[in-house]
């Protein structure tokens, strides 16, 4: 069902805009137009320019509720406006002073582990740092060398050098150490080393003993500061904790007072130079039940003025569309959605493709086990998750198991119940000029005929509220097209059921008529509106499109009529494959492999499942939603929705 609309425009003096939208507005759900833009008869209107003094406040909330580990937590709903915004104030002051302590502490650490990556190529090295960077007489110079310039030194320049080398860690690629020369030599041998391209790497003199000492001397001090990081890190938690309720409060209420003060982004401001007063003015669409509580409620509000706008869409476009259908067809909303939501003339096809689908669906996948399984898991993820597709999945398992019963068919046994109806498989019909036929694809082809005549019907009822003349009488879809596919539909049902079908005159009548209708649909529209329009593209080109528009009105119908053949291919198809499994776990010899058995019958209701859901969901969008459905509307979108989340 669509909810009828109404636009509202609602005023007052600009300082009582707040307690207009806390005490009527927040009670229903309205969705607010840009009033510059839609009051365009209206002068003097400016924008509100004000800077929303909630919005900071309730980010900084919502921060620290993130960060709480178990967010779930009472509100405390107890404190005002001004407490909440102070709590909020001193809570932030508190833990930025903690967060600016942690980030010293693991800076702190970031140069730690600096030096200590620095001094861990040199751990091996036996000598008292602090020393050795004394010495009068002699100099000490750390660093790396490439390994292959390592091995030139060692082969040929080593007994040459007036130095020692110490070697401390070697990988790949360098050999970490430090060479003693005397100061005499020192100019010479650091040419030398320098051509080698040796690394020249600083210590600090302040560390005390080998490097090894050093480095766990800076390990201990990084475990430390480590240690401090985690006891602030817990004084966050702990200070956050203790102010959760109060937290989830002010978040509960910010959201309130920051979603109604940014009722002014759409309202406008009037000045009125004789009242030297201001005044807003707020619009938008609400439902009929919404403005007759409201107007109810706001009737003797002397501050509020409320005018309805009577026949506005004719004027100023299309009012939102809103929802609304019973708890049972409400998650087939999602379907609706996802081709596009209905204008407000339109009809709401939601309780036509709840109906619809589950039962195509169920003919396609009959089995009362599998069913039941669909039905089980997929209710339970409804009413836990609120997951739309779930509750789909749920509904369509009922009429799986239904259509199980009439097939015969559990966890594709047919030998456990017998079958209400026919087995899919072996059922036939005998059909004059075509002979045997599956009875299943008899059916379906019955079914897809007729819903192709109640979507017909649809398009005449969309397109007279419409005012569409030309898809309501004289299109393809319309009563010229329900009357040629109605009457083939007839002659094909009682020739195939062996009765006298209609003679010559009936043919030319019932199917000549409306082909001459489709072919001169706009002059006949033109003619009935009117409108005297000549054919702009000449009398040859317009029978040359024309023919070829009957012939893919006439491709049309055909294809949309044979589509509906899938409906039985997969139920004879599911019970093929479930014949397959059984065999496979040798359930035909009397001892099945129960590990199969299972096996195959969760692949079949995932895989197939999923393919006759897509199915289904093509049958809805492609052959019906095609003939009736446009989906042009824009979706009710209330400015006071974080109330129902």
């Amino acid at each position: 069902m669509i909810v009828k609309m109404k636009f509202l425009s609602i005023s007052g003096p600009r300082s009582d805009i707040d307690r207009v939208c806390e005490v009527y507005l927040s009670r229903h759900e309205m969705q607010l137009e840009n009033a510059i833009a839609e009051l365009k008869t209206t002068e003097n209107l400016l924008p509100f320019v004000e800077v929303n003094p909630y919005r900071e406040p309730l980010n900084k909330a919502e921060e620290f509720m993130a960060l709480l580990p178990d967010p779930v937590v009472e509100p405390d709903l107890t404190m005002d406006q001004d407490a909440m915004i102070s709590m909020i104030r001193d809570l932030n002051h508190q833990y930025l002073e903690l967060v600016e302590r942690k980030e010293r502490l693991k800076k702190h650490v970031d140069e730690l582990t600096e030096k200590l990556n620095v001094l861990e190529p040199f751990r091996p090295l036996e000598v008292n740092l602090h020393d050795v960077m004394s010495y009068r007489y002699m100099r000490v110079r750390f660093g790396r060398i490439n390994a292959d310039y390592y091995r030139r030194l060692e082969k040929y320049l080593y007994e040459d050098l007036n130095a020692i080398f110490l070697e401390g860690v070697r990988n790949e690629n360098y050999v970490y150490g430090c060479y003693f020369v005397a100061n005499a030599d020192a100019g010479k041998t650091d040419a030398i080393f320098h051509s080698l391209h040796f690394e020249k790497i600083s210590l600090s003199r302040e560390y005390i003993g080998t490097p090894a000492q050093a480095c766990e001397s800076l390990q201990q001090d990084i475990d430390h500061a480590a240690d401090q990081i985690r006891g602030v890190e817990g004084m966050i938690e702990e200070l956050l904790q203790s102010r959760a309720p109060q937290l989830k409060g002010a978040q509960r209420r910010l959201e309130e007072l920051a979603g109604n003060f940014d009722v002014r982004k759409m309202a406008a401001r009037m000045e009125d130079e004789e009242d030297k007063e201001d005044y807003y003015i707020i619009c938008g669409w609400m439902g009929e039940e919404d403005v007759e509580a409201f107007l109810k409620e706001t009737e003797k509000d002397d501050k509020v003025l409320v005018v309805v706008e009577e026949d506005r869409e004719k004027y100023f476009g299309e009012p939102p569309t809103k929802l609304e259908n019973p708890r049972f067809f409400k998650p087939f909303e999602m379907f609706v959605k996802m081709y596009g939501m209905p204008a407000h003339n339109e009809m709401d096809p939601t309780v036509f493709v709840a109906i619809t689908y589950t039962f195509i669906f169920g003919a396609m996948f009959g089995d009362v086990g599998q069913g039941f399984c669909l039905f089980a898991i997929g209710g339970l993820l409804y009413l836990i998750k609120k997951i739309n597709l779930a509750g789909i999945i749920s509904i369509a398992g009922l009429f799986s198991m239904l259509f199980g019963f009439l097939f015969g068919s559990v966890f594709g046994f047919e030998d456990v119940i017998p079958a209400l109806w026919l087995r899919p498989v072996s059922a036939m019909t005998s059909l004059p000029f075509i002979g045997q036929l599956n009875t299943v694809f008899v059916v379906a082809i019955a079914f897809g005929m007729a819903l192709n005549l109640l979507a017909m019907l649809f398009q005449i009822i969309n397109a007279l509220r419409a005012h569409d003349t030309e898809n309501a009488w004289f299109s393809n879809n319309g009563v010229a097209g329900f009357v040629f596919y109605g009457f083939l539909v007839l002659t094909v049902v009682l020739y195939m059921s062996g009765h006298k079908t209609p003679g010559n005159i009936m043919i030319a009548v019932f199917l000549g008529i409306p082909v001459l209708i489709f072919l001169f649909k706009e002059p006949l529209t033109n003619l009935v509106k009117h409108n005297h329009k000549k054919i702009e593209e000449g009398k040859v080109m317009f029978f040359v499109q024309g023919f070829f528009e009957l012939f893919e009105t006439m491709l049309s119908y055909f294809s949309n009529t044979l589509s509906y053949v899938r409906i039985g291919a997969f139920a004879v198809s599911h019970a093929a494959i479930m014949e397959v499994v059984l065999m496979l776990s040798g359930a035909s010899e009397g001892d099945p492999n129960w590990l199969v058995v299972v096996l195959g019958n969760v692949i079949v209701c995932l895989l197939e499942g999923l393919i006759v859901g897509i199915q289904v969901l093509r049958l809805e969008y492609y052959e019906m939603f095609s003939r009736f459905y446009k989906g042009s509307g824009r979706e009710f979108r209330p400015f006071n929705s974080h109330k129902k989340k």
